[in-house]
């Protein structure tokens, strides 16, 4: 290469380094365009999961149009879906994520991804890790409900860990074990600072934090017969799929959102809310969230105003 060469050759990669560039000098740095989360119920997302007539497959939670995102997404950073899987038939997909949680709405069968494979029934939780194919079989007609965090690796332009190298790995919360530890939520006595009664799903993986991914945090969250909880807020996005919804309903910023058993709706962050039992059952619900992003990040954002 000559000298003069030499010269043009980095005016010419400055030019189009330089091409790429933006400057934004806003006088509130913080005043961003994004769309905001709705609170909102996937109702017909329920009814064709529930429909017995309904082939199997995947059934997505998507408010991509709502949130402007280039993916499906239920929230900015989750993505939500009903597996439906028919007795006697098998169901294969690949989460493009670092991980899924799965729970077990009604149902048997078994799931298998890579060398893992895990048997379950209604009430259980499991997870495995993505990118890796999952095959779902059933034994009586299934309903599972899966969340992973596919929106976060679509943001950010990145493709799912290599096999053996995930954080996610597969796991197993069997439903008798939940409801032993529920039994002692709610024998304990009521703290004036608890949130609600419930019991989280973590891992080896994720301790110290009580997450079930490392940005996923999931929970079973009760609530007695005619009881509030207090009303709270805090920076994860919460995802809540109403297990025992009947006379139960949500205060969203002073928005009233009444649950539908098998339904799941979505708190957005920061947003102030509370659920309230009006029925003679203790509520359930299988609460997700992305908590797990801010606990690491140290910015919970957590408070009962």
């Amino acid at each position: 290469m000559s000298v003069k060469e030499a010269v043009r050759t980095p005016e010419k990669s400055a030019s189009v380094y330089a091409q790429r560039a933006r400057y934004v000098c806003n006088e509130n740095g913080f005043d961003f365009s994004y769309p905001p989360v709705p609170v909102r119920q996937f109702l017909a997302e329920r009814e064709q999961a529930f429909d017995e007539n309904a082939a199997s497959g995947l059934i997505e939670l998507d408010a991509s149009e709502e949130l402007g995102t280039a993916c499906a997404a239920t929230t900015p950073s989750l993505l939500c879906q009903y597996i439906k899987v028919r007795a006697g038939e098998r169901l294969s997909s690949t989460a493009v994520a670092s991980g899924e949680v799965i729970y077990v709405i009604a149902g048997r069968g078994a799931s298998r991804n890579g060398g893992d494979e895990i048997v379950w029934s209604t009430g259980d939780v499991f997870s495995f890790p993505g990118g890796v194919e999952t095959v779902h079989t059933a034994t009586d007609d299934a309903i599972l409900f899966s969340a992973n965090d596919a929106p976060l690796l679509a943001f950010a332009g990145i493709g799912v860990p290599a096999p053996g190298h995930a954080m996610v790995e597969a796991v197993f919360w069997s439903s008798a074990e939940i409801d032993r530890r529920l039994e002692v939520v709610y024998n304990r006595p009521v703290a004036e600072k608890a949130t609600g009664a419930s019991v989280q799903f973590s891992t080896r993986r994720t301790e110290p934090n009580f997450t079930t991914t490392p940005f996923i945090n999931t929970a079973i969250n009760t609530l007695a017969a005619s009881c509030d909880q207090r009303p709270h807020r805090h920076n994860g996005v919460a995802v809540t799929l109403a297990i025992q919804g009947e006379g139960i309903h949500s205060m969203i910023d002073g928005e009233r959102i009444d649950w539908v058993s098998g339904a799941a709706q979505i708190t957005p962050a920061t947003a102030l809310h509370s659920h309230h039992n009006r029925g003679d059952k203790r509520m359930r619900s299988l609460v997700i969230q992305d908590e797990g992003l801010h606990i690491y990040t140290r910015t919970p954002g957590f408070s009962f105003d």
